[in-house]
């Protein structure tokens, strides 16, 4: 993988997946949603028309941090285990009986290597938000196993990013009225082709020591 690793939903895009779960991707519109992999409990979705760099108070593209919003479509398998961790928990319960799935909101910071989950919501059958949270922890992405199923899906969103960098980068300037400045460029040019990035910084570094050798010489040639 060359990476080194608030947007909407757009509800009105979607329909309700009424259909069994291994039909539900038919539901969710391709155009705006990159399905990338189902287990036996949900399917997992990115929103690849909202993926954005972020900004930064300046106005600046942050091209280290990489905001994702995704969606997972529930079998009533998950939706009861849900339900029941909520009422153990003796959490609201209004409008669970019409639970669909969940949106969440990701962050990646591509230079950490590491995803938070911003924003959680719990969706309903018209894509209303049922509840909110908002985690704290942090994944290190390098840390998870091929086989984990949320190291597969943010390897993908990260692999679809990674291919689509110069267009995520013109939504965020057009869409955010980010300002992309020659060190964000320089990034976004590592992060397409980091071996020539590496390259660079080998040249820079022999540049540098050379320019110190140098100095020595003539340091120690003014001694004498």
């Amino acid at each position: 993988m060359k990476m080194r690793w608030g947007a909407a939903l757009m509800a009105a895009a979607m329909l309700f997946v009424t259909a069994p779960q291994v039909h539900a991707e038919e539901a969710i519109p391709e155009d705006i949603y990159q399905w990338v992999q189902s287990t036996s409990r949900q399917n997992y979705y990115f929103n690849k028309q909202q993926i954005y760099f972020a900004v930064d108070a300046q106005g600046n593209m942050n091209v280290d941090v990489l905001l994702v919003p995704t969606l997972k479509t529930y079998d009533q398998v998950q939706k009861q285990d849900v339900i029941s961790k909520r009422r153990w928990k003796m959490l609201p319960m209004d409008g669970y009986s019409d639970l669909a799935g969940n949106a969440e909101y990701l962050s990646f910071n591509l230079k950490d290597q590491t995803v938070q989950v911003m924003r959680h919501e719990d969706l309903d059958s018209e894509w209303g938000v049922l509840s909110t949270t908002t985690p704290t922890a942090m994944t290190r992405v390098t840390d998870l196993s091929d086989k984990d199923v949320d190291g597969i899906f943010y390897r993908a969103i990260l692999k679809y990013a990674n291919n689509h960098i110069d267009e995520i980068a013109a939504r965020t300037v057009e869409n955010k009225k980010a300002k992309l400045t020659d060190s964000a460029k320089a990034e976004l040019a590592a992060l397409k082709d980091p071996t020539s990035a590496k390259a660079s910084r080998e040249v820079r570094k022999s540049a540098g020591h050379a320019r110190a050798a140098h100095a020595a010489a003539d340091t120690v040639s003014q001694a004498k």
